[in-house]
């Protein structure tokens, strides 16, 4: 009886394992579906003259909060300042 009970938990568990290594997959197939999407928009405005470059900045930008922009712009004003780049 205690070896049913042992073979049926490792039966659950494998179930439980075997549905989240299935999630996890198809989530990753998701998320190369969508990184290949963002690659075509990012050609896209290439192709009609856009840099990228700043654009992606701009992303990373507008992910923070207006206090952490600020403070990233003055510690990089004072770098380049240091450096004679302004």
């Amino acid at each position: 009886m205690a070896d049913d009970i042992t073979e049926t938990s490792q039966t659950v568990a494998a179930g439980q394992l075997r549905a989240f290594i299935e999630r996890i997959e198809r989530l990753a197939e998701e998320k190369k579906t969508i990184a290949d999407d963002i690659k075509e928009v990012f050609a896209e405005a290439k192709g009609t003259g856009f840099d990228t470059k700043a654009m992606r900045s701009i992303i990373r930008l507008r992910k923070k909060d207006q206090a952490e922009r600020q403070e990233e712009e003055t510690i990089l004003d004072l770098y380049k300042a240091a450096l004679g780049m302004v």
